[in-house]
C-alpha cells in the first residue's frame, strides 16, 4: 500500500494553516492519503491572528474557530516553539517530507527613508502591535507619555494604531490584553492622534467596516477636514469601479461635515499630506513636518511646495509589513517575498526542488486574511501537479515519528495541539477569573508551561 504525501508547513498562521485545508480537501488526500506537520516558532498557533489584530477586533479573531477546525484533523499535527533554520533546516526538512511549504508571513516593519525617522520617539507600527498583542518576543512596557501623536499611512494598521493610542485602557480591559499591556495604556497620555495619507480620501488603503469602528468608541472624536475631501478623474473612476473605495470616501465625507463634538480624546484623518521629515530636538521627536499635495488627474499626487509643521512627540509609521528572508531560499530584497512561480519557489530560472510558499511570503503583505485562501489554492494545486508527476524526490525517513525523535534527540523544547489545549484552557481560567472571556499569557516560558501542564514529560524536556 502506498505511504501518505509527507508535507511540512513553516508557519502556522492564517496561511499555513489554508494550504494545510487545501491539501486535506484534495484529491490526495483519499488516495494515497496525507500526513501533514506544521511548524510554528511560537508555543502557539494562528499567526498574525494572535499577534497581529487588535485585540478589539473580536469579530476578525473569530477566524480562529474554522482555523480551529482544520488544525482538529487527526492528519495534522503541531509543532510549535520550533524555528527554522535553528531548531530545524530546510535538509531536516527535506529527509521527513516529500514537500515543504513556507508560509512565514510578515513581521517587521518596512523602512520608511525620511529624515528623522530613526529619532527616538518614532517607532514601527509592527513593534506596537505586537507590545499590545502580547507578543512573547518583545518589550513588556511601552513609552506612552506624548500627549500628540502622529501615524503614518492610511491602511487598517495604521488604523489599529490610532485607535488603541485614542482608546483608554479601561475601554480595552474586557479584551484579552494581558495586565502589563492594561497598565501601559491606562497611563497613555495621549489626547490627540494624527493620521496623515499623501493621497486622498479616495486612494485610502481602509475597510469600511474597520473605518466606521473608529467613531464606535464614547471617548474619540473622529475629525476630517473638509479640505480634505477632495476627488479627480482618476478618484472618480476608483469610487465607481471598487465599491469598498466609495463607501470609505462616503464615510469621510460625512464625518467632515459634521460639527466636532466634545468626546476627550481627538482622533484627524488627514489627506493630500506627505511626511518629509521627522522633527528633533536633544535626540527627540518633537513634531512632523508634510508637504501638501494635490491630485494629478489620475488619483496620483504632486508636491505642491507648501510645508506644514505638526506638534507631535511620537511617530508610527505604519506604512507596511516585511517579511524576514529565510536562509536556504533565495531572496527578491526589493519586494521582500521568496522568487517563484504559481507557489513553486525558483531558483536559477527552475523550480527548488519540493519547496513552495504561501501567504505574504509569497505575494507580499497586502490583502485581507481571507485572501491567503486564494494564494494556497494556487500553491497546494501545484504541490499535488508535482506529485502525481513523480516530481517530488522521495524523503529518506518519511516516517511519521522520525521527526519527532529528531526534534527530541535536539532537545528542542516543542508544543503540540493536544498543548495548544492546555494553554488555551489556561488563558480562559484566566479571564474567568476576571469575569473575561481571556486573558493572554505573554511570556514564553509560561506559555510553554501552560502548554505542559499535565503532561508525564514535556515534549523534547
Amino acid at each position: 500500500m502506498p505511504r501518505p504525501l509527507r508535507v511540512a508547513i513553516v508557519g502556522a498562521g492564517p496561511a499555513g494553516i489554508y494550504a494545510a485545508d487545501a491539501l486535506m480537501k484534495s484529491d490526495v488526500a483519499a488516495d494515497p492519503g496525507v500526513s501533514i506537520d506544521l511548524f510554528e516558532r511560537m508555543p502557539a498557533p494562528f499567526g498574525l491572528i494572535r499577534y497581529g489584530v487588535a485585540p478589539d477586533h473580536p469579530r476578525i479573531k473569530g477566524i480562529i474557530t474554522a482555523l480551529h477546525q482544520v488544525l482538529d484533523k487527526p492528519q495534522i499535527r503541531l509543532f510549535g516553539n520550533v524555528d527554522y533554520p535553528n531548531d530545524i533546516s530546510l535538509d531536516d526538512l527535506r529527509s521527513f517530507y516529500d514537500a515543504v511549504v513556507f508560509s512565514t508571513g510578515a513581521s517587521a516593519d518596512r523602512a520608511m527613508d525620511i529624515p528623522g525617522i530613526e529619532l527616538e520617539g518614532s517607532y514601527g507600527a509592527a513593534d506596537f502591535v505586537s507590545w499590545f498583542d502580547g507578543h512573547p518576543d518583545v518589550p513588556r512596557d511601552w513609552p506612552l507619555e506624548a500627549e500628540k501623536v502622529a501615524v503614518l499611512g492610511v491602511g487598517n494598521v495604521a488604523l489599529d494604531v490610532a485607535r488603541i493610542l485614542a482608546k483608554t485602557g479601561d475601554e480595552l480591559l474586557p479584551t484579552e490584553i494581558p495586565a502589563n499591556v492594561y497598565a501601559g495604556l491606562a497611563g497613555n497620555k495621549a489626547l490627540e492622534v494624527h493620521v496623515f495619507g499623501r493621497r486622498g480620501p479616495a486612494q485610502a488603503k481602509f475597510s469600511p467596516l474597520e473605518l466606521r469602528e473608529l467613531d464606535h468608541s464614547p471617548t474619540i472624536e473622529v475629525i476630517v477636514n473638509p479640505e480634505d475631501i477632495d476627488y479627480d478623474e482618476g478618484s472618480i473612476s476608483t469610487r465607481r469601479s471598487n465599491k469598498q473605495a466609495d463607501m470609505v470616501a462616503s464615510t469621510l465625507e460625512n464625518w467632515a461635515i459634521r460639527d466636532v463634538g466634545d468626546r476627550p480624546h481627538k482622533l484627524f484623518l488627514h489627506f493630500f499630506e506627505s511626511p518629509t521629515e521627522v522633527l528633533g530636538e536633544g535626540g527627540r521627536v518633537v513634531g512632523l513636518r508634510t508637504e501638501r499635495t494635490a491630485l494629478d488627474g489620475t488619483g496620483n499626487v504632486t508636491g505642491t511646495g507648501e510645508f506644514h509643521d505638526w506638534d507631535v512627540q511620537s511617530v508610527y509609521r505604519a506604512v507596511g509589513y516585511l517579511s524576514a528572508e529565510l536562509p536556504k531560499l533565495p531572496w527578491d530584497e526589493q519586494t521582500g517575498t521568496v522568487p517563484h512561480q504559481a507557489g513553486r519557489v525558483v531558483e536559477n530560472g527552475g523550480h527548488l526542488a519540493s519547496t513552495y510558499v504561501t501567504g505574504w511570503i509569497k505575494r507580499g503583505p497586502v490583502g485581507l486574511i481571507g485572501h491567503t485562501k486564494g494564494d494556497a489554492n494556487e500553491t497546494v494545486a501545484n504541490l499535488v501537479e508535482d506529485f502525481r508527476a513523480d516530481r517530488l524526490p522521495a524523503p529518506a525517513q518519511p516516517a511519521e515519528q522520525a521527526v519527532t525523535a529528531f526534534l527530541e534527540a535536539a532537545g528542542v523544547r516543542y508544543t503540540t495541539w493536544d498543548g495548544w489545549y492546555r494553554l488555551d484552557a489556561a488563558e480562559r481560567a484566566l479571564g474567568a477569573a476576571e469575569g473575561r472571556e481571556r486573558i493572554k499569557i505573554v511570556p514564553r516560558e509560561q506559555m510553554l508551561a501552560a502548554s505542559e501542564a499535565g503532561t508525564e514529560s514535556a515534549p523534547g524536556a
